[in-house]
């Protein structure tokens, strides 16, 4: 096939404009996030051209078989070239795959869970809903938690994106609610679906939601920078903190870890904890750590600078290396008073399942 492989475009009136290809999945929730990173970076850098791609790959392996190619004209026949990637933080894992790097982190959204009720069920919460309501969810970390806190409340998973875990709550009997990240429903615009913010005390949240990321290139060091500038310093903290915790535990999505994490007064305080499947049994543990920094000297564009898969070099060092820090910290603690066990049953009671 032939190939033309176009780095910058000229308007009408002769302007040329570097190009920039943005990779993002079909769903209406993917497209509306990335049009949201589009917007912010078309403010930042008017001159340049955003093109949105839209990717059939799924997942985490949209970079690696889209950006990979880069330099190989065989795969550009069938695949145009992205440059950028968003995501939400949450899916990304916490070691990616070599080449490839976070360039920023957005500011977080609301990372807690959100309780959305089937509409015969308007105006009760969690607490007020009969014995043996059934309450969808697809995460085991939100369904452990929750069966400790809600007994009375039966949990059956659901599946699908958002568009369709809503309808199958709307449209059928099947549950009385649905428990859905409250950031994902504020992005699409139904805060109005919105009946309970579960807190802390009731569910704590998934590692990195809430929070945007873009994911590039690690050895684009054009890209890389300008990405960098929509980095949120404390979300970045946080998250790197959470993925580090994660990471230590070997956790994902097939086992229950949850973490709640905040900034006060140059503090970092980060709450992690592990689960059985039924939430029976746990640890929980909170642990700080000092994030003031006064280095303020910008680190070289490099892979080995990355923390858990985060690429942060227009911010200071050492407040980065504290998060990480603490994350691994946190982890040791639990894994110390048995954390191994409890994940490893889980582990192998959801495989079976």
């Amino acid at each position: 096939c032939n190939v033309l492989l176009v780095l910058f475009q000229q308007d009408g009136k002769g302007k040329v404009s570097r190009v920039i290809r943005i990779g993002t999945r079909k769903s209406q929730l993917a497209r509306i996030q990335t049009d949201s990173v589009a917007e912010k970076l078309k403010e930042l850098y008017p001159d340049v051209y955003l093109e949105i791609v839209g990717m059939t790959t799924t997942g985490d392996k949209i970079l690696d078989t889209a950006l990979s190619k880069f330099f190989f004209l065989k795969s550009l026949c069938s695949e145009m070239l992205v440059d950028l990637v968003v995501h939400s933080l949450k899916d990304l894992p916490t070691t990616l795959p070599p080449g490839f790097t976070i360039g920023a982190v957005l500011k977080r959204e609301n990372p807690h869970d959100a309780v959305v009720l089937h509409p015969k069920n308007m105006g009760k919460s969690l607490d007020t809903l009969p014995d043996k309501s059934v309450i969808g969810t697809s995460s085991l970390r939100r369904a452990a938690q929750l069966k400790k806190r809600f007994p009375h409340l039966e949990f059956k998973d659901i599946r699908g994106n958002l568009n369709t875990r809503l309808k199958k709550l709307d449209e059928k009997d099947d549950f009385s609610a649905i428990i859905l990240a409250a950031a994902g429903l504020r992005r699409m615009g139904w805060d109005s679906r919105v009946s309970q913010i579960l807190g802390p005390e009731d569910c704590m949240y998934a590692v990195g939601q809430g929070a945007l990321a873009i994911e590039v290139r690690a050895r684009d060091e054009d890209i890389l920078e300008m990405v960098s500038v929509l980095h949120d310093p404390n979300t970045v903290l946080r998250c790197i903190a959470e993925r580090a915790f994660l990471r230590r535990l070997e956790g994902g999505c097939s086992v229950p870890v949850a973490v709640h994490t905040e900034v006060k007064d140059s503090q970092l305080y980060l709450t992690g904890a592990v689960y059985s499947l039924d939430g029976s049994d746990s640890l929980k543990e909170t642990m700080q750590t000092s994030i003031d920094s006064d280095n303020k000297v910008e680190e070289q564009v490099d892979e080995r600078v990355q923390r858990v898969g985060v690429t942060a070099n227009n911010m200071p060092g050492p407040a980065q290396d504290a998060s990480e820090k603490l994350g691994l910290d946190l982890a040791n603690l639990l894994l110390s008073k048995g954390a191994k066990e409890i994940l490893t049953v889980a582990r192998q009671l959801n495989d079976a399942r």
